[in-house]
């Protein structure tokens, strides 16, 4: 018969204490604080073209469950064993849009780990100087960035001029494809801009001959 000695005497109550109640309130506010600061940076430092403010909500959740994970793992060796077997049929489907993605999402595991591992000052002070390193090269504008402009006109004629306009309004005018059907040419040109004023398209859509103009970024970004 199971006593109230033989409950209190379980492994399970000694697990409770396994793990100060100070150290893991510590390391799950430092968790939230550093989470923060990787979501702040996220959102300074995005490009794309749909901002998500519920993936930004995932980093912060993924580190502080990330410290939690470990603070339970490195209690009990038991416990590791049986987290690396639960985990390892966990798989995750959503398609990355953005490449700094995987890098904000291996920044927030990271410092669950080193939070929960202990290393304040390196969490701290590795988050710090990637968060800068990103900012920097992040914001550094592009002296001279890549469009396609895809423009359709009507003949030989039409298509003289655009060539002759984009050369005097761009650094670089390469045509990158032709596509001629009847009475209609499609012309795919590679510029490089001399500023980041994409105005000129809105006068190559309303050139005689020209009946749809648009310009499109290398990133997918779309410009006109």
């Amino acid at each position: 018969m199971t006593t109230l000695k033989d409950i209190l005497s379980s492994s399970f109550l000694e697990n409770v204490t396994s793990v100060s109640i100070p150290d893991m309130v510590i390391a799950l506010l430092l968790a939230f604080g550093l989470g923060l600061f990787i979501f702040l940076v996220y959102k300074k430092t995005y490009n794309g073209v749909m901002y998500s403010a519920s993936f930004g909500t995932a980093l912060i959740a993924m580190t502080m469950i990330t410290t939690l994970v470990i603070l339970a793992v490195t209690s009990n060796v038991v416990l590791s064993l049986g987290m690396v077997g639960a985990l390892s049929i966990v798989r995750f489907r959503a398609a990355i849009k953005e490449p700094l993605d995987i890098t904000f999402l291996f920044w927030s595991i990271t410092v669950g780990i080193v939070l929960a591992a202990g290393f304040l000052p390196l969490a701290v002070f590795g988050s710090v100087l990637i968060g800068i390193i990103l900012i920097v090269f992040s914001n550094k504008k592009v002296h001279s960035h890549p469009y396609i402009a895809v423009i359709s006109c009507d003949g030989h004629e039409t298509e003289t001029q655009l060539a002759a306009y984009l050369k005097r309004h761009t650094d670089t005018c390469i045509i990158k494809s032709k596509t001629a059907a009847q009475g209609v040419l499609e012309l795919n040109y590679e510029i490089r801009l001399k500023t980041n004023n994409t105005d000129f398209i809105n006068d190559i859509a309303a050139m005689t001959g020209v009946s749809s103009a648009v310009l499109v970024s290398y990133n997918g970004d779309y410009m006109g």
